[in-house]
């Protein structure tokens, strides 16, 4: 299973379609807010999409919920923007939260710096802002999880 990790658009919708486009193999595509309004321009074009989003700092009157847990693979996911787990400062209010449900995978953007991290059996992964091209991607198998971090000009 491969998942599409998006962050931060803030308004560049055609970085937001590109992403999506050179990855027709993700099963999924999970974004983590500043940007709903891209991601409605995204759903618009791809209906039949499965697309998980939160809403982030910047999302005014969102309806997207402020985190999301799901399983993928097999494996829990929790996925939040971060800024309410105070991901400026430190991870602990992160880690805190991935480790009360159990999560595998802990995704969160707001800070705009790629990052992978492994600690205590649970990958927490930023994929930086996607307003400057950066991504992710997290491949699950019965190996295990591996995350990858991209950038769509190289």
């Amino acid at each position: 299973m491969r998942l599409l990790v998006l962050s931060d658009s803030h308004g560049r919708k055609n970085l937001l379609l590109k992403a999506v486009e050179l990855h027709p193999e993700a099963d999924a595509v999970i974004f983590l807010g500043d940007g709903e309004r891209d991601i409605e321009f995204l759903k618009k074009i791809y209906p039949d999409l499965k697309l998980y989003a939160v809403c982030g700092n910047c999302d005014f009157n969102s309806a997207n919920p402020p985190f999301l847990l799901e399983k993928f693979g097999g494996k829990t996911v929790y996925a939040a923007h971060g800024h309410n787990e105070g991901v400026k400062y430190s991870l602990y209010g992160l880690k805190q939260k991935a480790r009360s449900c159990s999560a595998s995978i802990a995704l969160y953007g707001h800070t705009h710096v790629p990052d992978t991290t492994y600690e205590e059996e649970i990958w927490y992964v930023n994929p930086g802002s996607l307003s400057v091209g950066k991504y992710a991607m997290i491949d699950i198998t019965e190996k295990g999880i591996m995350p990858i971090l991209a950038d769509l000009y190289n």
